[in-house]
């Protein structure tokens, strides 16, 4: 744990009434000094702002009251909080020299001095100061009867200035409110800028007035309003964080081909199609994919009329959104639409364009200007990159190795180009990786051979929350709290990677951020009573504190095994990676290796029997609750591994180590309910 060592011996512990180890703190400051002391909170405890801030300020501070009011209940004397040098006396003094701008390469640093009798916060804008109090929020203690501050000097500032979370809301229709608990969630981990995935085959999810048959014909009546956009928008804002809008285009275009047939790129056979696949016009007809996965309708980019709908849709939209930067997709274009349609074919030929990606970048080029006149700045994923195009669009880099591109190397080839970048590879929520795969993954990692200047091109990270699997109930829990870490790794200093140190203080932050409103641990009770048929729960919970869902998109291969309207009631639903207690187990299982004394041996027996006891509970359970049956296999390969690695451990007797292996790897089964024992590798370890 490096970066905490340099803090070690700046204090005195033996006096110190708080440790450094013992704050949890996400995103953890870039410098921190503890000093003797705190600062005890009472009714009459109150706020002041000076200087020129933006008035998202007094958002901020409201907010930042009302949570401690509600953390602490203590009934500040303050009420709403409305106007600047209201209480010159007050304990909090806010100083923000200037209003902050929403974008990229704001100054968002922040001082924090806690001192005993006073809270001091200096900022040069209100988005650090913003980012302030979400670090004075973190740093509540309770001692005894009463709740305190411990006494600080905090100087802090993000590493990189792109610290992203990305939703879909075209697989899964999220509401509202959905979007505003995220966001203030967002703001909560210093994250600041929020990528809207709007459109894709399964939706057209934003009102557009001048052609409202993009909602009438591809949005199953789930969009949001222009208003509502603008609500978003300016909630947003008044947290800090950057709204990107993304209209996928020209590949991923069911949605808008579903209005618009007359743009796709399919060439009608002249025989032997039926009539229902063509319009009154003679257009191929297109409809909503209710599947996953990678589709054929794509926009015709040789059609003058492609560009008139998208200007018109880019004229709408663009100025919904504050921010000077426009996500236009461009991945996962097959092409074959392209490579079977005549017309375009001639095109390319006329054009000296020789392959499908130069006719992707004649596409996107095109899309510059559309862009330029609202004063939007072009980005796109990762196949937009080619030689001719502008250096102006920032390229998302999202592939890896199971694309297989080594990771981070279309990153590196980016930046090599000259384009801005930002990752997002490794970053991938709905893959169900670990935390800790996500918290090692550095947007700069030591082995980049870059110059300074290349560096600065890299502007930081975004995590993805594709929604294929995910549902308003089950969303935050695959946000939620990895995307916590994914935020510390891009705000702190990369020295700050201690894994332990990281899982202490995520387990806290967890608990902060249901709090504020995300549903990730409360709703896992609401899956859970409906598996057990409103039984209890316990057993059931148990279980799925060894399981964890499947990785990768293996729960749903091919898209196919669950559609848009497939029930996400299940037990792979209440599941969420780093499972409880297999990650409890596995360090369990690491100190008895390094030391089998009683006390660890003791440690590693009080969860087998726990194992072993819970198959026969689970099959009780099913009685009244089919959902439960499907585990039931599951359960039973646990129990039968967990009896003899009992004996095993305990050496009472000999133990078969052909069965015994048996056994274990029968707890690798990737075949019951969409879930897999994540104690199988310690159970490896083991033996």
């Amino acid at each position: 744990m490096k970066y905490f060592l340099i803090f070690i011996f700046s204090v005195n512990f033996s006096i110190a009434q708080f440790k450094v180890e013992s704050l949890d703190l996400m995103p953890w400051p870039q410098q921190l000094s503890l000093s003797e002391g705190v600062f005890v909170l009472s009714k009459n405890f109150k706020v002041n702002i000076i200087g020129n801030p933006n008035n998202r300020i007094f958002v901020g501070a409201n907010n930042f009251l009302r949570r401690l009011d509600g953390r602490t209940g203590l009934f500040f004397d303050q009420g709403i909080i409305s106007k600047l040098n209201e209480f010159p006396d007050a304990q909090l003094q806010i100083n923000c020299v200037q209003s902050g701008n929403i974008g990229l390469y704001e100054d968002e640093s922040y001082q924090l001095d806690i001192q005993d009798n006073k809270i001091i916060i200096n900022a040069t804008s209100d988005l650090g100061a913003i980012h302030a109090l979400e670090t004075v929020l973190q740093l509540l203690q309770n001692k005894n009867n009463s709740f305190c501050f411990p006494t600080v000097v905090i100087s802090d500032f993000p590493r990189f200035t792109w610290r992203g979370l990305m939703i879909d809301v075209a697989r899964h229709f999220q509401p509202l409110d959905v979007i505003k608990r995220n966001l203030d969630a967002m703001a909560a981990m210093k994250m600041n800028v929020f990528h809207w995935h709007l459109v894709d085959d399964q939706g057209w999810r934003i009102e557009i007035k001048k052609h409202p048959k993009l909602t009438e014909l591809a949005s199953d009546g789930l969009y949001y309003s222009q208003e509502e956009i603008k609500s978003i928008v300016k909630y947003a804002d008044d947290r800090g964080i950057l709204v990107i809008p993304e209209i996928d285009v020209p590949g991923h275009a069911t949605a808008i081909l579903t209005a618009y047939p007359e743009i796709g790129s399919k060439m009608i056979p002249l025989t032997g199609i039926s009539e229902k696949a063509v319009n009154a016009f003679g257009f191929q007809t297109y409809t909503l994919e209710r599947n996953a996965g990678i589709y054929r309708p794509t926009l015709d980019p040789t059609n003058p009329k492609t560009y008139q709908l998208l200007g018109e849709i880019f004229d709408e939209v663009c100025p919904l959104f504050t921010g000077e930067y426009f996500h236009i997709g461009g991945d996962e274009n097959e092409g074959k639409d392209w490579d079977e349609n005549l017309k375009i074919q001639d095109f390319k030929k006329k054009n000296k364009i020789e392959t499908n990606h130069d006719l992707q970048t004649y596409f996107t080029m095109k899309l510059i200007p559309l862009l330029k006149k609202h004063g939007k700045q072009l980005m796109g994923w990762e196949e937009i990159l080619t030689k001719n195009m502008s250096k102006e669009a920032i390229i998302h880099s999202w592939k890896g190795v199971n694309e297989g591109i080594p990771a981070g190397e279309s990153l590196l080839h980016a930046v090599k180009k000259g384009y801005k970048t930002v990752l997002s590879n490794g970053y991938y929520l709905d893959l169900m990786q670990s935390v800790d795969s996500h918290y090692l993954n550095d947007p700069l990692p030591e082995n980049l051979a870059l110059t300074e200047t290349e560096k600065a091109k890299i502007l930081g990270g975004e995590a993805t929350m594709w929604t294929e699997l995910a549902t308003p109930t089950t969303i935050d829990s695959r946000i939620w709290p990895r995307a916590a870490a994914i935020a510390e790794r891009l705000w702190s200093n990369k020295n700050v990677s201690d894994l332990k140190s990281m899982h202490k203080r995520l387990n806290t932050v967890s608990y902060r951020l249901e709090e504020l409103g995300i549903t990730h641990i409360r709703n896992k009770g609401v899956l859970l009573r409906n598996i057990s048929n409103n039984q209890n729960i316990e057993d059931l919970n148990d279980f799925s504190n060894v399981c964890e869902p499947l990785k990768g998109y293996t729960r749903n291969i091919n898209g196919t095994e669950y559609s848009m309207s497939s029930p996400f009631t299940l037990f792979a639903d209440a599941c969420v990676p780093d499972a409880k207690d297999a990650v409890a187990f596995s360090e369990v299982v690491s100190d008895y290796l390094k030391d089998k004394s009683d006390s660890n041996k003791a440690e590693i027996l009080l969860y087998l029997n726990k194992w072993i006891r819970l198959n026969d509970r689970l099959n009780v359970l099913s009685f009244n609750a089919p959902l439960v049956k499907p585990l039931l296999p599951l359960s039973k390969n646990l129990s039968d591994a967990s009896k003899l690695l009992v004996l095993y451990i305990e050496n009472k007797q000999a133990v078969d180590s052909n069965k015994l292996n048996q056994l274990i790897e029968a707890c690798n089964s990737k075949e019951n309910a969409d879930v897999e024992l994540a104690v199988y590798p310690s159970f490896k370890k083991l033996i």
